[in-house]
């Protein structure tokens, strides 16, 4: 990867076109006019004048009309979240600043996003300006553009954004993207059925949860569940299970590459127990989790912070709480990183320009604008890429907990809803298989280490070192 980006040099992409030199020698030798009394002279005037005129004109030109002009260049932009009205106005304010530059925002379908991406931007069809998810790096290889040291030096943007960003855009000696938001896994809890079971604290560990789930359940006299105490065990009906299954993953010491070691093993039986005999405290007999938690039979959810979004417009009345993740008693507070990207195409042709507009987005007065922006159409905005900016939501209801946890995320190939059609999604279905094959008996080393060898060609396929 690193190879390609060495034949990207910065002097490739012009800022301007060069200017005209000022020092433009005039036509001093045209024949005086003879005034006679005949028509050919006055021809022979007549055409002097118009030469002298164009002569004229095409030297003021060159002197003042060359200094300063910019080519004209279209960027096309592909978002997937955010709706045009949302992104406009800021398009809109560096277009009055910069109006040589047209900027054309489309909101892509996330079915078959990446692919697209990559098969389109190979054959110069694609975007200038694309949005990635954190863990694609891998799978867009291909088409994704370095970061130019003149846009944002390495060390500039190492103040800026989040340690887990840091580690996840770099490639060798170079960044690729520029990140709007930081996301990740967050507790949503409901207070109500919290008050019902007598609990005034607030879980902060997992001791905490185990402690808290039993007296949060509800079950009949039939042993079937009302209420859950946390959704947490199964693959078919919780959302994220497989993002959930790495924060216990990297909770525990264990590692993506190793899941065929006891740290791992652990982890899935840790998952795996909440809907177990003899405790069940979750089963595959209640709803989604998302469903469940919106009608109040799931006490405990664990979420990327935009599932909030979800909640809040299908029960606005719901009295919800977020928090940071549990942690491990005596560990660290460690969480699942889960946000999206800016980059550019390596085969755009302005590509100068494309990040000049990025690094416009980024400035702390225009996220803050954007995040205005954002507001307008939902209870709250991407939590902010930017270090600087933190003390503006860490006390926020929604995303206060996602910016408290921001310095601890860590990214791992396992997270759902990236629609990616390949890393993420082709080790989710091996996570799945392990939490279906324990269900029917298999030990959750065994199952593991049949997830193991899968894991292992999947890291072959997009060529990552183990």
């Amino acid at each position: 990867m690193d190879d390609n980006n060495e034949n990207l040099k910065e002097n490739q992409y012009p800022l301007e076109v060069e200017e005209v030199p000022e020092e433009v020698t005039a036509v001093d030798n045209l024949p005086p006019p003879v005034y006679q009394e005949n028509k050919g002279q006055y021809l022979m005037i007549g055409v002097g004048a118009v030469i002298f005129l164009v002569i004229l004109i095409l030297i003021i030109k060159a002197i003042f009309g060359g200094k300063g002009v910019k080519k004209e260049v279209s960027l096309t932009y592909w978002g997937l979240w955010e709706d045009k009205e949302v992104v406009q106005p800021l398009i809109n304010l560096y277009q009055q600043k910069n109006p040589n530059i047209k900027i054309d925002y489309q909101k892509m379908n996330s079915v078959s996003y990446r692919e697209k991406l990559v098969v389109r931007g190979k054959a110069g069809q694609g975007p200038d300006i694309f949005r990635f998810h954190n863990t694609w790096l891998p799978e867009i290889k291909e088409v994704v553009a370095p970061l130019p040291q003149s846009i944002m030096a390495n060390s500039e943007f190492e103040k800026t954004f989040y340690p887990v960003q840091q580690k996840d855009l770099k490639v060798g000696n170079y960044y690729y993207g520029l990140p709007l938001e930081i996301d990740g896994l967050v507790l949503v809890y409901n207070e109500n059925l919290f008050k019902k079971a007598g609990i005034a604290a607030v879980p902060t560990t997992w001791d905490d949860i185990t402690d808290m789930v039993p007296k949060l359940t509800v079950k009949d006299k039939t042993g079937q569940l009302i209420t859950s105490g946390i959704a947490l065990g199964t693959s078919s009906n919780i959302e994220h299970f497989s993002d959930i299954f790495g924060l216990l993953l990297i909770q525990n010491g264990g590692s993506i590459t190793r899941l065929n070691s006891e740290e791992a093993a652990g982890a899935l039986e840790i998952y795996r127990k909440f809907s177990e005999e003899p405790q069940v405290y979750w089963s595959d007999a209640m709803p989604n989790s998302l469903t469940a938690f919106i009608q109040e039979k799931v006490a405990m959810i664990i979420v990327p912070s935009w599932e909030i979004v979800t909640i809040r417009s299908a029960n606005p009345d719901l009295n919800l709480k977020v928090l940071p993740v549990p942690a491990v008693p005596g560990g660290s507070s460690s969480s699942i990183a889960n946000y999206w990207v800016e980059g550019v195409s390596r085969f755009s042709k302005n590509q100068i320009e494309a990040w000049k507009f990025l690094r416009f987005l980024i400035e702390k007065e225009n996220l803050t604008k954007l995040y205005e922006m954002e507001t307008k159409f939902r209870p709250y905005g991407e939590p902010y890429s930017r270090v600087d900016l933190a003390s503006l939501l860490v006390q926020d209801s929604y995303i206060g907990a996602v910016i408290k946890q921001a310095n601890n995320y860590i990214s791992l190939p396992l997270i759902s809803r990236t629609y990616d059609n390949g890393l993420n999604d082709e080790i989710i279905k091996y996570i799945e298989n392990a939490v279906n094959s324990t269900i029917q008996g298999i030990s959750y080393s065994e199952a593991l280490k049949t997830a193991s060898q899968g894991l292992d060609q999947v890291f072959t396929k997009y060529n990552i070192g183990q």
